[in-house]
């Protein structure tokens, strides 16, 4: 539960009070001050018959405001800052889970919901933006948390980038642009290969199909492709594109980065998509 308290003296005992009188546990205390008031986060095990309607009321007639609360399990009360480390190196071992492993860690959902929502809005590095949502309004302390974690990540991944790509005239890799696709030849053979389909639906994103041989990966020809595909989208009247693809993939993150786009990442069951708007890219 959550519930909005004056910051002064005694109030928090209030709401402890009130719920020793009613036989409810408080099982863990959160506090993210805010001004002249603090929001807290209690985690209660309450008496059998119980609800959400019922706690509310009893945490609002002992002078909480804003209270809003979600059934949890027995994670709620693991220790915070083990859960931010593991949460990092969930996120640097496996980039593309950035949008899960953060939802999780703020109780919230990548996917949009029914009502109203308050959204909490991460840039990894300065290509990728990762939203999050939930009903109960993000503080000013959770909101300074998920900046740091994204910072941090950006920073990891910004280190891990693949070599810039190799350009043509180093014997190696040259790139071919057909209209809207984009090859990456190597000894004459096709070693990656991104097209781009139009769409006549104009707020459709153009999808992309990117393909880089195994042998050829981390590169930077993946990089490559998608700013190169992403200008010929641009100059055929695309505004913008979108990349699916596995939510195991661990390169797309990265290569997103690394192609200096903004991009929206969101992962849903087994797909990761990036939508990557092309206005900031000159028309060829």
């Amino acid at each position: 539960m959550r519930a909005g308290l004056p910051d002064r003296p005694g109030a928090l005992a209030e709401i402890a009070a009130a719920c020793g009188r009613e036989g409810v546990n408080i099982a863990g205390v959160q506090i993210f001050p805010e001004g002249e008031k603090v929001t807290d986060e209690l985690v209660l095990q309450v008496p059998e018959g119980w609800d959400l309607a019922r706690l509310t009321e009893m945490l609002t007639a002992a002078g909480g405001t804003r209270v809003t609360g979600i059934p949890v399990t027995a994670a709620a009360l693991e220790d915070q800052p083990t859960r931010y480390v593991l949460a990092v190196r969930s996120i640097i071992a496996r980039p593309a889970s950035f949008p899960d492993v953060v939802a999780h860690l703020f109780d919230a959902d990548v996917e949009p919901g029914e009502g109203s929502e308050d959204v909490l809005e991460m840039n990894v590095g300065e290509a990728a933006t990762i939203q999050i949502r939930r009903d109960q309004p993000f503080t000013a302390t959770e909101r300074a948390r998920a900046t740091a974690l994204a910072e941090l990540v950006g920073d990891v991944l910004d280190a891990q980038a693949p070599p810039a790509p190799a350009t043509v005239g180093a014997g190696e890799v040259s790139y071919v642009t057909d209209g809207l696709v984009v090859s990456a030849l190597a000894g004459g053979l096709v070693a990656g290969r991104a097209e781009v389909t139009p769409l006549e639906d104009d707020d459709a994103p153009w999808p992309v199909d990117l393909w880089v041989d195994p042998a050829w990966q981390r590169r930077g020809l993946g990089t490559r492709l998608l700013a190169d595909v992403a200008r010929a989208a641009r100059a055929a009247g695309g505004e913008e594109i979108v990349l699916t693809a596995p939510s195991d993939s661990h390169a797309v993150l990265p290569m997103v980065l690394a192609a200096g786009m903004r991009g929206r990442i969101r992962m849903a069951g087994e797909r990761l998509t990036v939508r990557i708007a092309l206005t900031d890219i000159k028309r060829a």
